[in-house]
């Protein structure tokens, strides 16, 4: 397959496949939870991660699926070992940012003390180039102008931290939902992960809570239609605490963030595996063409 073409007014094709993604982040250090878990307090929880992202993997392995996997320096500092993991299993090692800061929350220079920081860390505990980023909480938007710029001068070659529609924590409803390159002249692309348009409205085909939520049969739909519709892969994302039933329970959070959270945890590794089985997944950097595999 041809790779995007920041040249190109229109990719060569809408033929780019499915592109796995995870989200490398501990329980304890999702968003739903931020109100009532201070990051100073993340060294007093149980670290759940590494057992769940090692399941992640597993998983991938039966099915023949490879993976970009968006992590936290924060997560590697801890646990070097799950990162080597990550590139010796084939794998896509890519950036999440240190601490899960969204981008729209932090200044153009301590943005790039964040990103510079966090790809530099995993390069070095895993010997391998770090060309993708991931925004927490999709804060990559209009609000932002910085960012593209930053990650591009720091030697990123992608940003998957766009979800173009509407929701209360993230999101843009009017931005481009194909793999597209934010800055005139530069070769850097920004993959917006998967939405469908049904009736004039947009839908998340992208995984997490969508996915938990959803039948699998309508996700299914979603998948297919987001295939023959976009010019570009089908970004899909989830985390490895969602296949972490087990997880301890935060008691003090609101009725709101335990339903988004909790929702569905112990159906969503059979829901995987389903999905695994009948699409092919490959890791975002081959489907773009920015390696040398092939989607």
């Amino acid at each position: 397959m041809a790779g995007f073409d920041c040249d190109s007014t229109q990719p060569a094709s809408n033929d780019y496949g499915f592109a796995l993604s995870v989200d490398v982040e501990d329980y304890f250090q999702v968003w739903a939870f931020s109100d009532v878990i201070q990051r100073q307090s993340w060294d007093g929880f149980q670290l759940r991660v590494g057992d769940a992202t090692r399941a992640c993997l597993d998983l991938f392995d039966r099915h023949d699926a490879t993976a970009t996997f968006f992590t936290l320096g924060w997560v590697a500092e801890r646990d070097p070992a799950l990162i080597k993991e990550i590139v010796n299993r084939g794998h896509e090692l890519a950036s999440h940012g240190y601490d899960h800061t969204k981008v729209n929350q932090q200044t153009r220079d301590a943005f790039y003390e964040d990103a510079g920081r966090t790809k530099k860390m995993l390069e070095d505990i895993a010997g391998v180039e770090v060309t993708g980023y991931r925004a927490a909480g999709f804060s990559i938007d209009k609000t932002t102008p910085f960012a593209h710029e930053v990650l591009s001068e720091l030697g990123y070659r992608y940003s998957s931290s766009s979800h173009p529609i509407a929701h209360d924590h993230y999101g843009d409803a009017a931005a481009p939902r194909d793999p597209h390159c934010p800055m005139e002249g530069a070769d850097f692309i920004e993959a917006p992960v998967a939405t469908v348009e049904i009736a004039g409205r947009r839908f998340s085909a992208a995984g997490g809570g969508w996915f938990r939520a959803n039948p699998y049969m309508a996700s299914r739909f979603l998948l297919k239609r987001a295939r023959a519709s976009l010019k570009g892969p089908v970004i899909f994302y989830f985390h490895p605490w969602e296949i972490d039933a087990g997880q301890p329970r935060i008691k003090s959070a609101s009725f709101k963030s335990k339903m988004r959270h909790y929702l569905n945890l112990n159906k969503m590794e059979r829901k995987l595996d389903r999905m695994l089985e009948e699409f092919k997944w490959r890791r975002i950097d081959e489907v773009l063409g920015l390696t040398g595999g092939s989607a």
